[in-house]
């Protein structure tokens, strides 16, 4: 039930919103990320839902959010640099090819 809203169940609101030109869906999203600046913040199987009104669109999150550093770790660029002996700019390329697999990246650069 919905404070304020007395005993009306979720069905009987859902069809006054329809009335009132609200329409709401619960998508079946599989992430959402939030690109903020030098990190991301994931949301894994979250609860998505939109609501239209007015031609605009809401979307409301919830679930529980993770903070991501964006880009490859400098240790691991450092790591493959030196462990293949190559600049810290080759290993950042092999590195980003191999979607930061550290030893594919090194076996890659050690051909």
């Amino acid at each position: 039930m919905f404070p304020g809203m007395g005993k009306i169940n979720p069905k009987q609101l859902q069809g006054m919103m329809k009335q009132m030109g609200i329409d709401t869906k619960e998508l079946d999203a599989k992430r959402v990320i939030f690109e903020l600046e030098g990190k991301n913040l994931v949301i894994d199987n979250p609860s998505v839902t939109v609501m239209t009104m007015q031609g605009k669109k809401t979307f409301t999150f919830m679930g529980d959010p993770k903070e991501e550093q964006k880009g490859l770790p400098k240790d691991d660029i450092e790591m493959v640099a030196s462990s293949a002996n190559v600049s810290f700019e080759k290993a950042e390329k092999a590195l980003k090819e191999a979607n930061g697999d550290l030893a594919q990246a090194i076996a890659k650069l050690k051909k």
